[in-house]
Order: structure tokens, then C-alpha cells, then sequence
């Protein structure tokens, strides 16, 4: 994609003088040259120098970025002989949720993500990624599926949250994620999710009980988008920066507070720059965590994810010792 974040615009400016000194030296016979060489060890020094102090608003937009892959480009990337199923049996398709059946590494497995568009008329047929309450209901489906085959679960969040608008209250948007929520407890099958973008509010945990939680570098995983958050406390959405720090969103973040099990590295620049190589890092981190899975029974799985999603918040309340003051002076 050509978008261009702020703090992206110097090394985009360096990778263009690379291309031109490489461009510069093939016309001449060489794969290299000198300045090329030296605009490329510039541009890994600037890339990491820019990347290694990213605030969590920047991490944000990177989220966000048109460029990232979605679940059908990891889906591509290395799910075999995908078979896309639709409907929830009730209501409708819902675009906003992919889901399926596939191959991993020859692992049969199911497949479910939520899908953002990448042009306004994509975008409207997913509903810029918010999923209506018959896409929850055809996860569902396809999760009991998953269950009654004994199949593994994989799930791709990248969603802002679930649709808001009066068509999610009609068809009961909170009732199908709670029941969600409820069934993917009980699960006899390991369960794999993965945030690759956005991972909103319950828009994300409607698809993302699982037994161990992987974040990608850049993605992010919060109760409330920062601009919420930003026109509730200070009633200001510019204020989204600031929220963005405070809600603590991104992915070191989740790991230290216990909420992801591991953070899945993006390559230099982020996954946009490099889809491609994401995807195989993505694609190692998957097969390395339903490898682990492996070793559990049915009873263990369930008992372990009960107890993961147990522990999240839990904090000591126990009120401390009281402290004297300091004897007063004569």
C-alpha cells in the first residue's frame, strides 16, 4: 500500500535513494554498489532507531495499517485446501467473519477470523471488519464444528469491535458474543488465537477464548479503542495518543500483564512492509503453539483455559500494613 504513516515518511525517503543507486548500478552490470551499500546500512539504522522508540498511539496506527495482512492473506499464506463455509443457519452470511476448513502443516483445523476490506467497496461488504451478531453465531457453528470432529481452532482477531448499530442490538449482538464466550469454555480441542491487527473490545473475545493468545508486534488488544476511551475521560478524541499509554494495549504490554502467551515478530518496518515474511513467522509461531497443545487431553484443555481466562485481573487487595508517623521532634 502507498499510505505513508508520519514517522515512516524518512525511511521511505532512503528506500527510495536505495532503489535508484541499486537501479543506478544493474544498468551498469552490478547487483551493488558502494553508495547503494551505504544507504542500505543507513536505512537499517534509521528503521531500527525509529522503531525501537515507538509510542503506543504508533503502534496503533501500525495496527491499523491498510497494508497489513488479514485473515484471507494468512489463510493464503499457509492454510492448504481452505473450504470456505457461510451462514449461521439463523439469519445470514456475515462477510465479517471467515471461517472454514483447512490444512495445517497436514493438521486438518478450522479456521475463523474477522476480515477488513482494503477499498471502500470491500470495506462495505465486510463492514469495515465490525461483525454482525450472525457472524458470532457462524463462528459458533463452525467452533462446535470443530468439536464434534475433534479438529483444532485457529482464530485471526483484526476487528475494531463488533457492529454498534441498531441492526447488532435488533438481532442480539451481546447475547451471541456472551454465548460465545460460554461455549468456547467448554471446547474438547485445542485453541489457538492470534491478534494480527486490531484486536477491539468484545468484537475480539467473541472469537478469541483460546488456550494460548498470540499477539502479533504491532497488533493491539484493548477493552476500548483509544478515541473511545480519549471521549470518555477527557472528552476529547485528540486525546486518543494519551489513552492509547494509559490502556496499556500493546503487545509487550499483554505480555507482562500475562494476557498474551507471545508476542509473534513482525519483520523490519512492520508486516505491511513484508507481508510475505509474516506470514512465516505467523505461520512458525502457529505450529510451534498446537505442537505444545498436543500433549494435553481433553479434560486439560478445557481446565487450562478455564483457568487462564480465571486469573486475568486478578490483583492483591489485601490492604497494607499500616505505617507509623515519624515520632515529632522536641
Amino acid at each position: 500500500m502507498s499510505v505513508l504513516l508520519s514517522f515512516e515518511k524518512p525511511l521511505a525517503e532512503l528506500q527510495a535513494r536505495l532503489d535508484e543507486a541499486l537501479a543506478a548500478a544493474r544498468a551498469i552490470g552490478l547487483q551493488t554498489s558502494p553508495e547503494a551499500d551505504e544507504i542500505r546500512n543507513r536505512l537499517a539504522a534509521e528503521r531500527q532507531r525509529v522503531f525501537s522508540a515507538l509510542s503506543p498511539w504508533q503502534k496503533v496506527q501500525l495496527a491499523r495499517h491498510p497494508g497489513r495482512p488479514y485473515t484471507r492473506d494468512y489463510i493464503e499464506a499457509f492454510i492448504d485446501d481452505f473450504t470456505e463455509l457461510h451462514g449461521d443457519r439463523h439469519f445470514a452470511d456475515d462477510p465479517a467473519i471467515v471461517g472454514g476448513v483447512g490444512w495445517l502443516d497436514g493438521r486438518p483445523l478450522v479456521v475463523i477470523g474477522t476480515q477488513k476490506g482494503r477499498d471502500t467497496a470491500s470495506n462495505l461488504a465486510c463492514n469495515f471488519g465490525c461483525p454482525f451478531p450472525e457472524g458470532y453465531r457462524k463462528a459458533l457453528r463452525l467452533m462446535q464444528l470443530a468439536a464434534k470432529f475433534r479438529l483444532p481452532i485457529l482464530t485471526f482477531i483484526d476487528t475494531p469491535g463488533a457492529f454498534p448499530g441498531i441492526q447488532g442490538e435488533e438481532r442480539h449482538v451481546a447475547e451471541a458474543i456472551a454465548v460465545n464466550l460460554r461455549e468456547m469454555f467448554t471446547l474438547p480441542v485445542p485453541v489457538v488465537s492470534v491478534v494480527i491487527g486490531e484486536g477491539g473490545s468484545g468484537g475480539a473475545l467473541g472469537i478469541g477464548v483460546a488456550n494460548r493468545i498470540l499477539v502479533m508486534e504491532y497488533a493491539y488488544y484493548s477493552v476500548i479503542s483509544p478515541e473511545g476511551c480519549a471521549a470518555i475521560l477527557w472528552k476529547d478524541r485528540s486525546a486518543a495518543p494519551r489513552a492509547a499509554a494509559a490502556l496499556k494495549l500493546t503487545s509487550s504490554d499483554l505480555l507482562a500483564l500475562g494476557i498474551a502467551d507471545a508476542v509473534v515478530p513482525e519483520p523490519p518496518g512492520a508486516a505491511h512492509v513484508d507481508p510475505a515474511a509474516a506470514a512465516k513467522l505467523l505461520h512458525a509461531a502457529v505450529t510451534m503453539q498446537f505442537q505444545q497443545l498436543d500433549a494435553m487431553s481433553e479434560v486439560e484443555l478445557i481446565g487450562q483455559r478455564y483457568e487462564k481466562f480465571r486469573a486475568l485481573g486478578i490483583y492483591d487487595a489485601t490492604p497494607p500494613e499500616p505505617v507509623s508517623p515519624p515520632p515529632l521532634k522536641a
